[in-house]
């Protein structure tokens, strides 16, 4: 299948035998009749259901196999790596997006690097919405912007940034919150367009109890990789501060205790720590 169109849909698929077919052949027909310069590229990652003898069924595709379940994540990295396409688009498997918003993306990426599409109304399982929250809210102090949609897995981006990003994306879910940040850190030009989304028409929501360490662990790593400052730098201010109170204290106890000293030592270290680590992260960040 010839793979250099000017827009490749990736499409991740895990245990979607329910929804994969009826989602594959409303696109095709869909980019038929919108003359849409398109590839389709479906990744099956390890499926254990019929997934994949579907998917073998289905003339028209760039179709790739995963052996074993690697994460949504890894399955993007792998559709982008196997086309020459200059736009990726990423759409999900399992029917929550709509075919029309393809188009809508497209024909907003005049002078922007990924056009995002902004959910409203249901916007996934509730279980998940708490954890959301918290990260995007993380995430808005870190980037010190209004992120509309941190994690929406509908989206059209340039390929070449998509692959400069590659190497620190993670292969779980979190891989649309850390390459948002990416972009809106390296001052890359990001717009949101707002989309409705179906709810889940098949298969089950892979979300489980420990996914909520996971969402805590993301918001960590994200900091580290992108705002250590953000972090470490009002953490110094308050050390240094609660220092200077003590010292105030202690000169009128007429006794400078170790409690003094121990507040400025770490606030000192705390500031060139988050120094360093900042310095890091930016290396980090544009090594390709």
């Amino acid at each position: 299948m010839e793979n250099t169109k000017t827009y490749s849909i990736i499409i991740p698929a895990y245990n979607e035998a329910d929804t994969i077919a009826k989602t594959l052949n409303g696109l095709k027909v869909y980019i038929e009749n919108n003359n849409l310069d398109c590839n389709i590229v479906v990744v099956n990652d390890g499926s254990t259901d019929d997934t994949q003898n579907i998917l073998k069924q289905i003339p028209g595709i760039l179709f790739i196999n995963h052996p074993y379940n690697k994460g949504y994540g890894a399955s993007v990295k792998t559709g982008v790596a196997a086309v020459n396409s200059e736009w990726i688009i990423t759409f999900d498997s399992d029917g929550q997006h709509k075919l029309e918003d393809i188009k809508r993306l497209i024909d907003a990426k005049q002078d922007f690097d990924m056009v995002v599409g902004a959910r409203k109304g249901y916007q996934g399982p509730a279980i998940r919405q708490p954890g959301k929250k918290v990260l995007h809210k993380v995430a808005e102090f870190l980037v010190e912007k209004k992120i509309d949609d941190l994690n929406s897995g509908l989206r059209l981006l340039r390929k070449e940034h998509f692959q400069k990003y590659a190497r620190i994306l993670p292969n779980a879910f979190s891989w649309t919150s850390t390459i948002t940040l990416a972009f809106f850190k390296d001052n890359l030009n990001v717009k949101y367009i707002p989309i409705e989304i179906n709810k889940r028409q098949g298969g089950k929501s892979m979300v489980k109890t420990s996914d909520a360490v996971k969402t805590l662990m993301l918001i960590l790593r994200i900091i580290m990789l992108f705002s250590p400052l953000r972090i470490f730098l009002p953490a110094s201010v308050i050390l240094f501060t609660l220092g200077c109170a003590s010292t105030v204290y202690d000169l009128w106890m007429f006794n400078i205790s170790d409690t003094t000293i121990l507040l400025f030592i770490s606030s000192i270290l705390i500031f060139f720590f988050g120094l360093l680590a900042d310095q890091i992260a930016a290396i980090r960040r544009e090594l390709k």
